[in-house]
C-alpha cells in the first residue's frame, strides 16, 4: 500500500510539473534558446582559441626546420675541417630538435583534425539555434493570438456583421426617402397648369413655348432681308 502511494505521489508531481512546464512553455524555451546561444558563443571562442594555438604550433615547426637545416649545415662545415667535437655536439642538438619538430608536426595534425571536428558541430549547432529562433518568433505570435480570441473569441467578427447590418439598413432608407421624393414633386408639377401647359407645347398644341434653332435662323434672315431693302431704297 505505501508503495502505490509513493507511487501516486510521484505521478501527481509529474503531471504538476507538466502542467507548469506547459504553462510556461514560451519563457523556459527562450531561456534555453540563450543558454544555447551562450554555449554556441563559448564553442566560437574554443574554436578561435585552437586556430590561435595551430597558428603557433605552424609557427614553431617552421622555426624549428630552419634552425635544423642551419645547424645541419654548419655540421657539414665542421665536418669538412675535422671538428668532429663539434660536429658531435652539433648533431646532438640536431637529434633534440627533429624530436621536437616531430611533436609539433603530430600536434598541428590534432589541432586541425579538432578544428575542423568544432567547425562542423558548431555550423550545425549555429543552423540548429536559427531553427529555434524562428520557431519561437512563430510560437510567441500563435500564443499572442489564440490569447486574444480567448479574451474575445468573435467580437470582432460579430461586430463586422453589426456594422454591415447597420450600412444595409441605412442605405434602404435613403433609398426610400429619394423615392418619396421624388414622388412628392411628381404629385406637385402633374396638376399644375403649367405643367399641362408644357404637355401641350410639347405636342405642338399652340405657339413653342421656347425657341428652336430654325426659328432663331428664320428670325435672323428675315432681319437680314429688312436690311438689304432699307439700303437699296
Amino acid at each position: 500500500m505505501f508503495k502505490q502511494f509513493a507511487t501516486l505521489l510521484r505521478g501527481r508531481a509529474f503531471e504538476a510539473a507538466t502542467v507548469v512546464t506547459d504553462r510556461h512553455a514560451l519563457p523556459i524555451l527562450r531561456q534555453q534558446i540563450r543558454d544555447c546561444a551562450h554555449a554556441i558563443q563559448v564553442s566560437r571562442k574554443a574554436v578561435a582559441v585552437a586556430m590561435a594555438q595551430n597558428e603557433q604550433e605552424i609557427k614553431q615547426h617552421k622555426r624549428l626546420t630552419q634552425q635544423i637545416a642551419d645547424l645541419e649545415t654548419r655540421t657539414l662545415d665542421a665536418l669538412q675541417q675535422d671538428r668532429e667535437d663539434l660536429a658531435r655536439d652539433a648533431a646532438e642538438t640536431i637529434a633534440h630538435l627533429e624530436a621536437e619538430r616531430d611533436v609539433s608536426t603530430q600536434a598541428q595534425a590534432r589541432f586541425e583534425t579538432e578544428i575542423s571536428r568544432l567547425r562542423t558541430v558548431l555550423r550545425e549547432a549555429e543552423t540548429r539555434l536559427r531553427q529555434l529562433q524562428r520557431g519561437q518568433r512563430l510560437a510567441t505570435a500563435t500564443d499572442k493570438t489564440q490569447r486574444l480570441q480567448q479574451v474575445a473569441p468573435d467580437s470582432g467578427l460579430s461586430t463586422l456583421r453589426e456594422a454591415e447590418d447597420t450600412l444595409q439598413r441605412l442605405q434602404e432608407r435613403q433609398s426610400e426617402m429619394d423615392a418619396t421624393a421624388r414622388a412628392m414633386t411628381e404629385l406637385e408639377t402633374t396638376g399644375s397648369a403649367e405643367h399641362i401647359r408644357d404637355k401641350l407645347a410639347e405636342a405642338g398644341c399652340g405657339k413653342p413655348l421656347r425657341s428652336n434653332a430654325d426659328d432663331v435662323l428664320d428670325r435672323l434672315k428675315k432681319k437680314t432681308q429688312k436690311s438689304n431693302k432699307s439700303k437699296s431704297n
